[in-house]
């Protein structure tokens, strides 16, 4: 061991949103060969894991100065840390490097383990978990009571894709996420049939999957509308329905249920005659129609026409 060595340090780092112990094997060899091996947290999740493959690590929280003389003599130190890293340690080793008073040792940050791609997902099922347990408002709701939002959740989601503002679009993804995860978590607590969000997963993994043949399996789409009538196969095979109305929610908006009516007649080559009658809904419903065959969503196109006159009324107010 050469005196003069000022040693290495590496900052080992390891998410929690993976499973404790499946760390990289770069890591691996790195912790076995080090001389020493430093956690400040006593309840780190990785400690059983590295005592149960034998590395012995030492509780403590060393500063910069103290871990730099650790390393006297070409000793190599490693310091396990969360997934963030330790930001007063790396501070500190930054200010000694930039004194150009010490000798530096080598410096490396290891990522023992990455998140994978939705691995944010877990900590949002984590916080659900806790809100609802700890939370008076959050604990008392039920389905039923939570109706509500889900409508107006994703009504300001559509309104933020009309706008076409990124930061309101991401912000109401969360909440209309955030529906999905409160109601399953709250499925989880019931007597009869329970599950929970990994089961809301699974069967949506499973259906895309089956629905989704030419990616899956050996059936071939080479248009949108080949996909498109995959798709329609598919679901008449798996519902079942006596109609082509069955699984259209009448408690939608009006113009939409028109336009949903319309696309099943459309789709089903069905010849059904408009009913007609006397008062302005009937007027509303052959526009919907109408709408739906030249591929305009009536919805959409109404709201486009009341902003308009929305901002109209601003400009007589003085507000444009």
């Amino acid at each position: 061991m050469n005196a003069e060595d000022p040693g290495r340090i590496v900052l080992l780092t390891a998410s929690h949103r993976v499973a404790p112990g499946l760390l990289s094997w770069p890591a691996w060899q790195t912790l076995h060969a080090a001389d020493r091996v430093l956690c400040a947290e006593q309840d780190h999740p990785q400690l059983p894991y590295l005592r149960e493959a034998g590395v012995g690590v030492e509780h403590s929280a060393p500063t910069a100065q103290e871990l730099v003389d650790a390393c006297a003599g070409g000793r190599s130190v490693v310091v396990l840390t969360g997934g963030e890293g330790s930001g007063p340690l790396t501070d500190g080793l930054a200010g000694l490097a930039g004194s150009g008073r010490v000798q530096m040792p080598d410096l490396e940050l290891l990522p023992g383990s990455y998140d994978l791609p939705g691995a944010r997902l877990l900590d949002l099922v984590q916080v659900m978990d806790r809100i609802r347990v700890e939370c008076p408002w959050t604990s008392q709701k039920t389905h039923k009571g939570l109706a509500k939002y889900a409508i107006e959740e994703a009504y300001e989601l559509v309104e933020a894709i009309e706008d076409g503002d990124r930061d309101e679009l991401r912000e109401e993804l969360g909440d209309v996420l955030l529906q999905v995860v409160f109601h399953a978590r709250i499925a989880e607590e019931a007597e009869d049939e329970p599950f929970s969000v990994d089961d809301v997963a699974a069967t949506l993994v499973e259906k895309l999957i089956h629905r989704h043949p030419h990616v899956f399996g050996d059936e071939s789409a080479e248009t949108p509308e080949d996909v498109h009538a995959h798709w329609l196969r598919t679901k008449a095979v798996e519902k079942q329905r006596d109609s082509v109305t069955d699984g259209v929610p009448l408690g939608q908006p009006g113009l939409a249920l028109a336009a949903k009516l319309a696309g099943r007649v459309r789709t089903a080559g069905l010849d059904v005659a408009l009913p007609t009658g006397d008062g302005i809904g009937y007027e509303l419903l052959a526009l919907a129609v109408r709408a739906e065959q030249d591929g305009v969503d009536p919805e959409a196109a109404l709201r486009a026409a009341g902003r308009a006159y929305r901002d109209a009324i601003r400009a007589v107010e003085g507000n444009g």
